[in-house]
C-alpha cells in the first residue's frame, strides 16, 4: 500500500519555527513534484509550496520569505520548514506527491498562537 506519512505538526507561538516532514511508503515511481498544501477552518485548501525532482519550488505569496521547502529523492521526503510563524498560518496541512499516482498524506495540525 502506497501512502505519505506526514509528521511534525503541533503548537507553536507566533515568530517561531515548526519543519513539517513527508515520507513516502510503498512502491511509487518517480515523484515528480511533492508539496504542501494547507486548509484553515472554513476556508478552501490552498497550495503552500511545491518542488519539482530537479529542484524547482514554488510558493505562495503568503509564505515567500518565511518557509523553505525541500526534499530527499532518495527517501521519496519532502520537508516544510516553517519560520516566523503567524497565527494566520494555523491549518492543517496535507503532503502531495505526483508520480505514476497522486497521493496525499492525513494531514498535521499546525496551530500559531498569538
Amino acid at each position: 500500500q502506497v501512502q505519505l506519512v506526514e509528521s511534525g505538526g503541533g503548537l507553536v507561538q507566533a515568530g517561531g519555527s515548526l519543519r513539517l516532514s513527508c515520507a513516502a511508503s510503498g512502491s511509487i515511481s518517480r515523484i515528480n513534484v511533492m508539496g504542501w498544501y494547507r486548509q484553515a477552518p472554513e476556508k478552501q485548501r490552498e497550495l503552500v509550496a511545491a518542488i519539482t525532482r530537479s529542484g524547482s519550488t514554488n510558493y505562495a505569496d503568503s509564505v515567500k520569505g518565511r518557509f523553505t521547502i525541500s526534499r530527499d529523492n532518495a527517501k521519496n521526503t519532502v520537508y516544510l520548514q516553517m519560520s516566523s510563524l503567524k497565527p494566520e498560518d494555523t491549518a492543517v496541512y496535507y503532503c502531495n506527491a505526483v508520480g505514476n499516482l497522486e497521493l496525499w498524506g492525513q494531514g498535521t495540525l499546525v496551530t500559531v498562537s498569538s
